[in-house]
């Protein structure tokens, strides 16, 4: 198995529940799984393992890429075993027209896991 498999079975779980958490934050605001096409799913991201400049460990990270082969997504799990992801929504806010809803993002460590949407007021 390479380093790279290694990595990606070692933090399933953990990237499942990542992905949950995000998908979570999404229906929380009020989206519906009818108004996307795709959504943060483990299986379906590209991975790549990433040097630390700091540690010198390996990273990995996982980006998720639209039918166009446009980013839009990306999770890193770091060798201090926290972890950063973000993924692209890009649509109005469902319940608040004054609000975009550019994204939303997660971070922490698997037994905190904190996540929040990325809100833009539309201008007037």
């Amino acid at each position: 198995m390479s380093e790279l498999s290694e990595h990606i079975e070692f933090n399933r779980t953990f990237a499942e529940q990542v992905c949950e958490r995000l998908c979570a934050e999404m229906f929380k605001i009020g989206f519906t799984e009818a108004d996307f096409k795709q959504y943060p799913h483990y299986d379906d991201a590209k991975f790549e393992l990433i040097k630390d400049p700091y540690t010198g460990d390996f990273n990995l990270t996982c980006y998720w890429y639209d039918a166009h082969k446009m980013r839009i997504g990306r999770l890193q799990f770091n060798s201090d075993r926290t972890f950063y992801a973000e993924y692209d929504v890009v649509k109005n806010h469902p319940k608040k027209p004054q609000w975009f809803v550019e994204g939303v993002s997660a971070w922490g460590k698997a037994d905190n896991i904190k996540a929040e949407a990325k809100l833009l007021p539309i201008p007037n």
